[in-house]
Protein backbone atom coordinates (compact mmCIF):
# COMPACT_ATOMS: atom_id res chain seq x y z
CA UNK A 1 0.00 0.00 0.00
CA UNK A 2 1.25 3.42 -0.87
CA UNK A 3 1.64 5.92 1.74
CA UNK A 4 0.15 9.32 1.79
CA UNK A 5 3.20 10.95 0.65
CA UNK A 6 3.90 8.66 -2.25
CA UNK A 7 0.53 9.32 -3.59
CA UNK A 8 0.87 13.07 -3.12
CA UNK A 9 4.08 12.88 -4.85
CA UNK A 10 2.33 10.96 -8.19
CA UNK A 11 -0.16 13.67 -8.01
CA UNK A 12 2.55 16.56 -8.09
CA UNK A 13 5.76 15.67 -8.46
CA UNK A 14 7.08 19.09 -8.56
CA UNK A 15 6.44 21.74 -5.70
CA UNK A 16 7.69 24.55 -8.23
CA UNK A 17 6.27 27.45 -6.25
CA UNK A 18 7.32 26.56 -2.43
CA UNK A 19 10.77 26.28 -4.36
CA UNK A 20 9.87 30.39 -6.24
CA UNK A 21 9.00 31.10 -2.46
CA UNK A 22 11.93 30.39 -0.89
CA UNK A 23 13.85 31.64 -3.52
CA UNK A 24 12.15 35.14 -3.38
CA UNK A 25 12.44 35.26 0.68
CA UNK A 26 16.15 34.72 0.21
CA UNK A 27 17.05 37.01 -2.70
CA UNK A 28 14.47 39.69 -0.78
CA UNK A 29 17.36 39.23 2.09
CA UNK A 30 20.14 39.76 -0.08
CA UNK A 31 19.36 42.65 -2.02
CA UNK A 32 18.69 43.98 1.97
CA UNK A 33 21.95 43.50 2.90
CA UNK A 34 23.11 44.92 -0.14
CA UNK A 35 21.33 47.61 1.06
CA UNK A 36 22.61 48.34 4.13
CA UNK A 37 20.73 45.67 6.22
CA UNK A 38 22.36 43.90 9.59
CA UNK A 39 23.02 40.16 9.00
CA UNK A 40 21.70 38.95 12.07
CA UNK A 41 19.33 41.68 12.87
CA UNK A 42 17.89 44.96 10.44
CA UNK A 43 17.40 48.11 12.15
CA UNK A 44 13.49 49.16 11.57
CA UNK A 45 14.56 51.96 9.39
CA UNK A 46 15.85 49.78 6.72
CA UNK A 47 12.77 47.42 7.14
CA UNK A 48 10.44 50.03 7.10
CA UNK A 49 12.39 51.18 3.67
CA UNK A 50 11.67 48.33 2.04
CA UNK A 51 7.82 47.96 2.96
CA UNK A 52 7.63 46.39 6.34
CA UNK A 53 3.87 46.67 8.00
CA UNK A 54 3.68 49.74 10.80
CA UNK A 55 0.68 50.76 11.40
CA UNK A 56 1.15 54.99 10.54
CA UNK A 57 2.93 53.98 7.19
CA UNK A 58 0.37 51.47 6.01
CA UNK A 59 -2.69 53.18 7.02
CA UNK A 60 -1.32 56.19 5.21
CA UNK A 61 -2.09 55.54 2.05
CA UNK A 62 0.69 52.58 2.04
CA UNK A 63 -1.74 49.08 2.39
CA UNK A 64 0.57 46.96 0.19
CA UNK A 65 2.53 46.87 3.07
CA UNK A 66 0.42 44.37 3.87
CA UNK A 67 1.69 41.89 1.58
CA UNK A 68 5.45 43.73 0.89
CA UNK A 69 6.10 42.37 4.36
CA UNK A 70 5.37 38.90 4.36
CA UNK A 71 8.93 38.57 2.28
CA UNK A 72 10.49 40.35 4.79
CA UNK A 73 13.33 39.13 7.87
CA UNK A 74 14.73 40.89 10.46
CA UNK A 75 18.12 38.55 10.10
CA UNK A 76 19.55 35.75 8.98
CA UNK A 77 18.00 33.30 11.64
CA UNK A 78 14.77 34.44 10.99
CA UNK A 79 14.70 33.80 7.66
CA UNK A 80 16.20 30.40 7.67
CA UNK A 81 13.55 29.21 10.35
CA UNK A 82 10.83 30.18 8.34
CA UNK A 83 12.15 29.28 5.31
CA UNK A 84 12.33 25.89 6.90
CA UNK A 85 8.46 25.62 8.27
CA UNK A 86 7.73 27.02 4.60
CA UNK A 87 9.89 24.07 2.95
CA UNK A 88 8.59 21.42 5.93
CA UNK A 89 4.83 22.52 5.26
CA UNK A 90 5.11 23.38 1.63
CA UNK A 91 5.71 21.33 -0.26
CA UNK A 92 2.99 19.27 1.41
CA UNK A 93 0.12 22.11 0.50
CA UNK A 94 1.36 22.55 -2.69
CA UNK A 95 0.72 18.57 -3.43
CA UNK A 96 -2.50 18.82 -1.69
CA UNK A 97 -4.25 22.07 -3.55
CA UNK A 98 -2.44 22.65 -6.40
CA UNK A 99 0.11 25.22 -7.58
CA UNK A 100 -2.85 27.89 -8.02
CA UNK A 101 -4.52 27.06 -4.67
CA UNK A 102 -1.91 27.01 -2.96
CA UNK A 103 -0.42 30.03 -3.84
CA UNK A 104 -3.90 31.75 -3.33
CA UNK A 105 -3.62 30.03 0.56
CA UNK A 106 -0.35 31.42 1.02
CA UNK A 107 -1.12 35.16 -0.15
CA UNK A 108 -4.37 35.21 1.48
CA UNK A 109 -3.34 33.88 5.03
CA UNK A 110 -0.12 36.40 4.53
CA UNK A 111 -2.22 39.19 4.21
CA UNK A 112 -4.71 38.29 7.29
CA UNK A 113 -1.93 37.67 9.65
CA UNK A 114 -0.21 41.25 9.05
CA UNK A 115 -3.96 42.79 9.08
CA UNK A 116 -4.66 41.17 12.48
CA UNK A 117 -1.17 42.08 13.44
CA UNK A 118 -2.08 46.19 12.50
CA UNK A 119 -5.01 45.15 14.73
CA UNK A 120 -3.10 44.11 17.48
CA UNK A 121 -0.09 45.71 17.27
CA UNK A 122 -0.97 49.37 15.48
CA UNK A 123 1.24 51.75 16.53
CA UNK A 124 4.04 49.70 18.47
CA UNK A 125 5.84 47.67 16.08
CA UNK A 126 7.29 47.30 12.73
CA UNK A 127 6.57 43.71 11.68
CA UNK A 128 7.35 41.62 8.66
CA UNK A 129 8.19 38.21 7.95
CA UNK A 130 7.01 35.22 6.22
CA UNK A 131 5.33 33.21 9.08
CA UNK A 132 1.86 34.41 8.86
CA UNK A 133 1.62 32.96 5.64
CA UNK A 134 3.46 30.06 6.67
CA UNK A 135 0.77 29.23 9.50
CA UNK A 136 -1.81 29.59 6.83
CA UNK A 137 -0.22 26.50 4.78
CA UNK A 138 0.27 24.45 7.90
CA UNK A 139 -3.46 24.97 9.06
CA UNK A 140 -4.27 24.16 5.64
CA UNK A 141 -2.37 21.32 5.63
CA UNK A 142 -4.27 19.99 9.10
CA UNK A 143 -7.84 20.80 7.36
CA UNK A 144 -6.32 18.48 4.22
CA UNK A 145 -5.63 16.05 6.59
CA UNK A 146 -8.45 16.01 8.73
CA UNK A 147 -11.04 15.65 5.67
CA UNK A 148 -9.11 13.02 3.93
CA UNK A 149 -7.90 11.27 7.49
CA UNK A 150 -10.48 7.57 5.98
CA UNK A 151 -8.09 7.60 3.23
CA UNK A 152 -4.56 7.93 5.26
CA UNK A 153 -2.79 5.19 7.36
CA UNK A 154 -3.96 5.97 10.80
CA UNK A 155 -0.70 6.20 11.70
CA UNK A 156 0.66 8.16 9.35
CA UNK A 157 -2.16 10.47 9.97
CA UNK A 158 -1.41 10.39 13.96
CA UNK A 159 2.27 11.65 12.69
CA UNK A 160 1.35 13.97 10.24
CA UNK A 161 -1.60 15.62 11.89
CA UNK A 162 -0.03 15.78 15.45
CA UNK A 163 3.25 17.37 13.95
CA UNK A 164 1.39 20.12 12.21
CA UNK A 165 -0.93 20.78 15.55
CA UNK A 166 2.00 20.78 17.36
CA UNK A 167 4.20 22.68 15.83
CA UNK A 168 1.23 25.41 15.56
CA UNK A 169 0.58 24.99 18.89
CA UNK A 170 3.95 25.26 20.47
CA UNK A 171 5.04 28.44 18.42
CA UNK A 172 2.21 30.73 19.23
CA UNK A 173 3.01 29.31 23.28
CA UNK A 174 6.94 30.32 22.71
CA UNK A 175 5.02 33.92 20.94
CA UNK A 176 3.73 34.85 24.07
CA UNK A 177 6.81 33.80 26.44
CA UNK A 178 9.55 34.98 23.87
CA UNK A 179 9.36 39.26 23.07
CA UNK A 180 9.83 40.07 19.59
CA UNK A 181 7.75 37.81 18.37
CA UNK A 182 4.41 38.24 16.20
CA UNK A 183 2.02 36.11 17.25
CA UNK A 184 -0.83 38.08 15.77
CA UNK A 185 0.49 37.70 12.49
CA UNK A 186 0.95 33.69 13.31
CA UNK A 187 -2.68 33.70 14.88
CA UNK A 188 -4.24 35.37 11.77
CA UNK A 189 -2.70 33.75 9.31
CA UNK A 190 -3.48 30.17 11.01
CA UNK A 191 -7.45 31.66 11.14
CA UNK A 192 -7.35 33.06 7.82
CA UNK A 193 -5.33 29.94 6.09
CA UNK A 194 -8.35 27.79 7.75
CA UNK A 195 -10.53 29.95 5.98
CA UNK A 196 -9.20 29.49 2.50
CA UNK A 197 -8.41 26.14 2.32
CA UNK A 198 -12.24 25.90 2.69
CA UNK A 199 -12.43 28.07 0.30
CA UNK A 200 -9.88 26.51 -2.43
CA UNK A 201 -11.17 22.88 -1.06
CA UNK A 202 -9.20 20.03 -3.14
CA UNK A 203 -9.39 16.17 -2.48
CA UNK A 204 -7.72 12.85 -3.46
CA UNK A 205 -10.96 11.21 -2.98
CA UNK A 206 -14.23 10.86 -4.38
CA UNK A 207 -15.97 13.07 -1.50
CA UNK A 208 -16.21 17.10 -2.58
CA UNK A 209 -16.14 19.62 0.02
CA UNK A 210 -20.27 20.62 0.08
CA UNK A 211 -20.67 24.35 -1.76
CA UNK A 212 -22.20 25.56 1.56
CA UNK A 213 -19.12 25.48 3.52
CA UNK A 214 -17.14 27.05 0.82
CA UNK A 215 -20.01 29.76 0.60
CA UNK A 216 -19.54 30.10 4.06
CA UNK A 217 -16.21 30.44 4.39
CA UNK A 218 -15.55 33.13 1.88
CA UNK A 219 -18.81 35.07 4.05
CA UNK A 220 -16.97 34.70 7.17
CA UNK A 221 -13.57 36.11 5.56
CA UNK A 222 -15.43 38.82 3.92
CA UNK A 223 -16.54 39.65 7.90
CA UNK A 224 -13.96 39.10 9.69
CA UNK A 225 -11.96 41.39 7.09
CA UNK A 226 -14.36 44.14 7.64
CA UNK A 227 -14.15 43.86 11.58
CA UNK A 228 -10.27 43.94 11.50
CA UNK A 229 -10.47 46.93 9.10
CA UNK A 230 -12.98 49.13 11.71
CA UNK A 231 -11.09 47.85 14.63
CA UNK A 232 -7.44 49.29 13.51
CA UNK A 233 -6.66 51.64 16.22
CA UNK A 234 -5.66 54.74 14.37
CA UNK A 235 -2.50 56.22 13.67
CA UNK A 236 -0.42 58.03 15.76
CA UNK A 237 0.79 60.35 13.49
CA UNK A 238 0.80 60.65 9.50
CA UNK A 239 3.84 58.77 7.90
CA UNK A 240 4.23 60.93 4.73
CA UNK A 241 4.67 64.22 7.54
CA UNK A 242 7.23 62.16 9.23
CA UNK A 243 9.08 61.33 5.65
CA UNK A 244 8.66 64.92 4.99
CA UNK A 245 10.47 66.21 8.09
CA UNK A 246 13.07 63.63 7.70
CA UNK A 247 13.89 64.93 3.84
CA UNK A 248 14.04 69.07 4.92
CA UNK A 249 16.31 68.04 7.85
CA UNK A 250 18.52 66.05 6.10
CA UNK A 251 18.30 68.77 3.35
CA UNK A 252 18.86 71.51 6.34
CA UNK A 253 21.96 69.54 7.48
CA UNK A 254 23.70 69.57 4.00
CA UNK A 255 23.26 73.28 3.69
CA UNK A 256 24.57 74.40 7.50
CA UNK A 257 27.63 72.44 6.33
CA UNK A 258 27.80 74.62 3.16
CA UNK A 259 27.05 77.59 5.66
CA UNK A 260 29.65 76.74 7.87
CA UNK A 261 32.09 76.49 5.04
CA UNK A 262 31.11 80.20 4.23
CA UNK A 263 31.69 81.25 7.22
CA UNK A 264 35.36 79.82 7.75
CA UNK A 265 35.82 81.18 4.44
CA UNK A 266 34.62 85.16 5.51
CA UNK A 267 36.59 84.40 8.61
CA UNK A 268 39.77 83.96 6.88
CA UNK A 269 39.46 86.98 4.78
CA UNK A 270 38.81 89.09 8.01
CA UNK A 271 42.04 88.08 9.53
CA UNK A 272 43.84 88.86 6.22
CA UNK A 273 42.50 92.49 6.41
CA UNK A 274 41.76 92.61 2.49
CA UNK A 275 38.42 93.30 2.50
CA UNK A 276 36.64 96.26 4.74
CA UNK A 277 34.14 95.67 7.86
CA UNK A 278 31.21 96.84 5.74
CA UNK A 279 32.06 94.08 2.55
CA UNK A 280 32.51 91.54 5.87
CA UNK A 281 29.11 92.60 6.86
CA UNK A 282 27.78 92.35 3.14
CA UNK A 283 29.39 88.95 3.02
CA UNK A 284 27.66 87.53 6.68
CA UNK A 285 24.28 89.06 5.41
CA UNK A 286 24.03 87.32 1.84
CA UNK A 287 26.23 84.10 3.19
CA UNK A 288 24.90 83.31 6.83
CA UNK A 289 22.50 85.51 7.97
CA UNK A 290 19.73 85.07 4.81
CA UNK A 291 20.14 80.90 4.71
CA UNK A 292 19.81 80.78 7.90
CA UNK A 293 16.36 82.93 8.24
CA UNK A 294 15.30 80.90 4.78
CA UNK A 295 15.61 77.75 6.50
CA UNK A 296 14.03 78.80 9.50
CA UNK A 297 10.91 79.96 7.79
CA UNK A 298 10.84 77.22 5.71
CA UNK A 299 11.53 74.35 8.40
CA UNK A 300 8.56 75.98 10.70
CA UNK A 301 6.09 75.40 7.96
CA UNK A 302 6.71 72.12 8.60
CA UNK A 303 3.95 70.01 10.71
CA UNK A 304 5.04 69.85 14.19
CA UNK A 305 2.85 67.07 15.33
CA UNK A 306 4.83 65.99 18.55
CA UNK A 307 4.05 62.49 17.98
CA UNK A 308 6.02 62.56 15.12
CA UNK A 309 8.78 60.96 15.78
CA UNK A 310 11.30 63.60 14.38
CA UNK A 311 9.53 66.58 15.95
CA UNK A 312 12.39 67.20 18.81
CA UNK A 313 14.68 67.17 16.07
CA UNK A 314 12.88 69.64 14.08
CA UNK A 315 12.76 71.80 17.11
CA UNK A 316 16.14 71.82 18.25
CA UNK A 317 16.97 72.25 14.65
CA UNK A 318 14.82 75.84 14.58
CA UNK A 319 16.21 76.73 17.75
CA UNK A 320 19.62 76.48 16.43
CA UNK A 321 18.90 78.09 13.00
CA UNK A 322 17.57 81.30 14.69
CA UNK A 323 20.31 81.30 17.23
CA UNK A 324 22.71 81.04 13.97
CA UNK A 325 20.72 83.71 12.08
CA UNK A 326 20.26 86.41 15.23
CA UNK A 327 24.42 85.66 15.91
CA UNK A 328 25.27 86.29 12.58
CA UNK A 329 23.07 89.35 12.19
CA UNK A 330 24.45 90.80 15.24
CA UNK A 331 27.82 90.40 13.90
CA UNK A 332 27.23 92.23 10.63
CA UNK A 333 25.58 95.05 12.34
CA UNK A 334 29.06 95.81 15.06
CA UNK A 335 31.21 95.39 11.74
CA UNK A 336 28.54 98.05 10.18
CA UNK A 337 29.16 100.11 13.41
CA UNK A 338 33.29 99.48 13.02
CA UNK A 339 33.21 100.44 9.27
CA UNK A 340 31.39 104.00 10.34
CA UNK A 341 34.11 107.08 10.41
Amino acid sequence: MQSFHEVLEQRLPNVTLTKLLIAINVLVFAAMLLGGAGFWHSPNGIQLSWGANFGPATQDGEWWRLGSAMFLHFGAMHLVLNCYALWDAGQLAERMYGHARFLGIYLISGLGGNLLSLVVQGNSAVSGGASGAIFGIYAAVLVFLWRERAAIHAREFRWLFGAGSAFAVLTVVLGFVIPGIDNAAHIGGFITGLLASIIFSQTITARIMPLKYSVGAVLTTILVSIFLFKNIPPPKYRWSDELLLRSQISAFLFQDQAINRSWLEIMHEGKQGKVSFDELAGKIDYSISEPYEQSFEKLSKLPLDPDLPSAMQLENILRYAEKRKEASKALAERLREQAQP
